[in-house]
């Protein structure tokens, strides 16, 4: 990790964290590790129920036929509990891809993404099927924006390709 955090061309830290299915609302744990050999796409959000926070899951969704097709897995994670997810999908009409807890926000600090008043930024990180970064995104500021899906899925069709 450096100044800024995970950083492209290194291996992303592992995480093993409990959550919920973004569909269902069932708990769960999900394990980075258990997605090594695939592309993973890996979501931080600063928080449940904000309205670009909703936004941007909800997108991501629309788009999933997208990562889909190049067998990506979309992981969100927040540090709110797994209910508040429950509830914050529940509420949004269901996300497509699991919601992950870091409480503690251990992981979230792993990965370079805590920033002022312990609040987490919104970052996108793009990983190849060996847990290697291949696209990073970081919104340094207020977080009132995301990456659109398709320059998303483009990342992830690159880091498949190797291009």
């Amino acid at each position: 990790m450096d100044a800024i955090g995970t950083a492209v061309g290194q291996v992303a830290p592992g995480f093993d964290l409990p959550g919920v299915d973004g569909r269902t609302g069932e708990p769960g744990r999900w394990s980075l590790a258990e997605q090594r050999g695939r592309p993973v796409v890996v979501l931080f959000y600063p928080g449940d129920s904000s309205p670009v926070c909703r936004r941007q899951l909800t997108q991501y969704t629309a788009g999933l036929d997208g990562f889909a097709e190049l067998d990506a897995q979309v992981l969100a994670v927040s540090h709110q509990s797994p209910e508040s997810h429950r509830r914050f999908a529940e509420r949004s009409g269901g996300f497509g891809f699991p919601l992950l807890s870091d409480v503690d926000r251990s992981v979230g600090r792993a990965w370079g993404v805590v920033g002022m008043l312990d609040l987490y930024r919104r970052c996108t990180f793009v990983l190849d099927g060996a847990g290697v970064v291949r696209y990073a995104h970081r919104v340094i500021g207020p977080g009132l924006s995301f990456r659109p899906v398709a320059e998303v899925v483009e990342a992830v069709r690159s880091s498949v390709e190797g291009t």
